[in-house]
């Protein structure tokens, strides 16, 4: 699917109340052994398929891994609801499997742990887990999903609705999605420049089920209480939030999807050593950002990661 040098390995993560689950790790080793690595998790309604930043981490010196997590894109089998389940911690054991194949399998000295939007609060949450244990050197939040991008009232409405409907009614339809403008300004047969399968990843997104939306609220509220990351964290946002409506057409150059003042807020609760940079122009995948944006992403990126992990 993504060319010469892809490999894509089924870890079997038993079974759920839809039946046998699966995650993919998908990898690309450079042509110089190194013994670094660097592991990624993407976002809700996503999948791994930007090659662009496998290439960027390679000519970085590190080998490049990315999993697709249960019920999303190379993962996700006809008998499952798409990307859902009931607890974030769900995703624990498939990414305690891909580390263990980095670390122990391909012999990686250094990892560092990537994660978007949502795949940046799952990332948080397991790496407070397994502090103390050496499996992670650093780690770099793109966008992370650190609160919902509504009004105070509005997301307190929200949340109680998915707490309420989750005992009875776990997979219960929010009304709660995000904008179309935003991935038609990334798809290249739409107004972007990047070509994903819109199977699993469609314009019009999959539905927010309550037991879902809970168990995020879950994750942002023990993170907003404080993690206790051991490792230096990177996070990345862009310079301001745009809402897409009616009358706002225009998504391109602000995050479109979340607040970015949420990230900024509530970054500081992640560890001790926590640095914030804000991108101008960015997008709410920075990495799919127009340019300049996405080459100040890559260079900030670089720096923190020359400064911060291990040589």
């Amino acid at each position: 699917m993504l060319g010469t040098g892809y490999e894509a390995i089924e870890l079997p993560m038993g079974q759920d109340a839809e039946g046998e689950v699966v995650a993919t790790l998908v990898r690309r080793r450079r042509d110089v052994p190194s013994r670094r690595a660097v592991l990624y998790l993407h976002g809700f309604v996503d999948y791994f398929f930007q090659k662009h930043l496998a290439d960027f981490y390679l000519d970085l010196g590190f080998d490049f891994y990315a999993l697709d997590l249960r019920k999303y894109g190379r993962s996700l089998r006809p008998h499952q609801t798409p990307n859902y389940v009931e607890s974030l911690s769900d995703y624990f054991p498939e990414i305690d499997e891909a580390v263990r194949i980095v670390r122990d399998v391909d012999g990686h000295d250094a990892l560092l742990l990537n994660g978007h939007s949502t795949g940046g609060l799952i990332a948080a949450l397991w790496a407070d887990h397994a502090r103390g244990k050496g499996l992670v050197d650093g780690v770099v939040l793109n966008s992370p999903f650190l609160d919902i991008a509504e009004p105070l009232v509005m997301r307190k409405l929200g949340a109680g609705l998915a707490r309420a409907l989750r005992p009875r009614f776990p997979k219960a339809k929010l009304p709660a999605s995000v904008s179309e403008r935003y991935p038609r300004s990334l798809h290249r047969d739409h107004e972007g420049e990047w070509d994903f399968d819109l199977g699993w990843k469609p314009i019009a997104g999959f539905p927010v089920r309550a037991a879902w939306l809970a168990a995020v609220r879950r994750g942002q509220l023990r993170l907003h209480r404080g993690l206790d990351v051991d490792v230096p964290v990177l996070v990345m946002a862009s310079a301001r939030s745009v809402r897409p409506t009616r009358k706002v057409l225009d998504v391109t150059g602000a995050d479109a999807v979340l607040d970015v003042e949420h990230m900024a807020r509530w970054a500081p609760r992640i560890g001790r050593h926590v640095t914030l940079v804000r991108i101008e122009g960015g997008l709410h995948d920075l990495v799919l950002s127009a340019e300049p944006a996405r080459s100040q992403v890559f260079a900030e990126l670089t720096r923190w990661t020359n400064g911060y992990l291990p040589a």
